[in-house]
């Protein structure tokens, strides 16, 4: 089934180029179901880009999905244009009296600040406080998950030495976990942060556990009790090219930065990379949707916060 965007958002045009099915909002109006309510809070600088990579992915299921896309008002977007935002994205105010049966919280270049540094902290932690009685699931990614653990669970983020960055081998920590079930025994995700978040803080919390993690990237997956909340560090959504041009941009502004690990044929950054995450993204996302979302949610969108 597909997913519903507005007709004219840049990413329609894009996911049709990929025969991922888009319906039309005239279209999906005429259908007697009640599709999902899924709210991405769009914190990346590329909100195009952004946007675009998980309307591919929340696309990709059998479950028809309204995207609604919010933007935080304390914080100015310099790398998208004022237009796109008053065209395609509400605030917080304009949606906390609806409900919704999952969210979507993206990453940020924001890691290396502290939290309460970061000029949209205290409306993300009001937003944050709002999903816990007005979302069923929140899927949060990068920095959004180690935003969320902080806020939710008090976990401190920690600096790295340098920066982690590139494609990662990962392990399923726990067998019978439904978020990743059909995964292989190894998987591989992307990563691209300065911070990471400790298994053992993690392990001190009664009511989280690990799903996987990585030899080399940590913890990868954290799960709270029945779903309500999933935090992943890496970046499974990212395009192929999406690790090449952030290299490039640093690389070429004579940054500090080395070549993404596991990602160029031989480490040569005059090949196209390998792409070998696509296939876990997807089923990453589908099972959220599907087990966690479609499965569990109220028919009934309202009585959400009520269980």
């Amino acid at each position: 089934m597909p997913i519903q965007i507005p007709n004219d958002l840049p990413a329609a045009e894009t996911l049709l180029q990929e025969n991922i099915f888009v319906m039309s909002e005239g279209r999906a109006a005429s259908q007697d179901i009640r599709p999902l309510e899924i709210v991405l809070l769009n914190l990346m600088p590329t909100k195009i880009v952004t946007e675009t990579q998980l309307s591919r992915l929340l696309g990709n299921t059998a479950l028809q999905v309204n995207l609604e896309l919010m933007k935080v008002t304390s914080h100015k977007a310099k790398n998208v244009s004022q237009e796109h935002l008053l065209t395609f994205y509400k605030t917080f105010e304009e949606l906390k009296d609806r409900k919704f049966d999952g969210m979507v919280i993206t990453g940020a270049p924001v890691e290396l600040m502290e939290y309460e540094q970061v000029d949209y902290w205290q409306e993300l932690c009001q937003i944050m406080e709002w999903s816990k009685t007005h979302v069923h699931s929140t899927f949060h990614i990068c920095w959004g998950a180690q935003a969320g653990l902080y806020y939710h669970y008090g976990i401190q983020k920690h600096e790295l030495c340098e920066k982690l960055f590139g494609v990662y081998p990962h392990h399923v920590d726990y067998k019978r976990a439904i978020l990743l079930r059909g995964f292989d025994d190894q998987f591989w995700a992307p990563h691209s942060r300065h911070t990471t978040i400790e298994r053992k803080d993690l392990e001190k919390v009664p009511g989280l556990k690990i799903l996987a993690s990585s030899e080399e990237a940590g913890v990868y997956c954290v799960m709270s009790k029945q779903g309500r909340q999933i935090f992943v560090t890496g970046h499974a959504e990212y395009d192929p090219d999406t690790l090449k041009m952030e290299y490039l941009r640093d690389k070429n502004l004579g940054l500090p930065i080395h070549v993404p690990e596991h990602y160029f044929p031989n480490d040569d950054d005059t090949k196209d990379p390998i792409v070998r995450w696509r296939g876990h993204a997807n089923l990453l996302f589908s099972n959220w949707l599907n087990y966690f979302v479609y499965q569990t949610t109220p028919y009934d969108i309202m009585s959400i916060g009520q269980q």
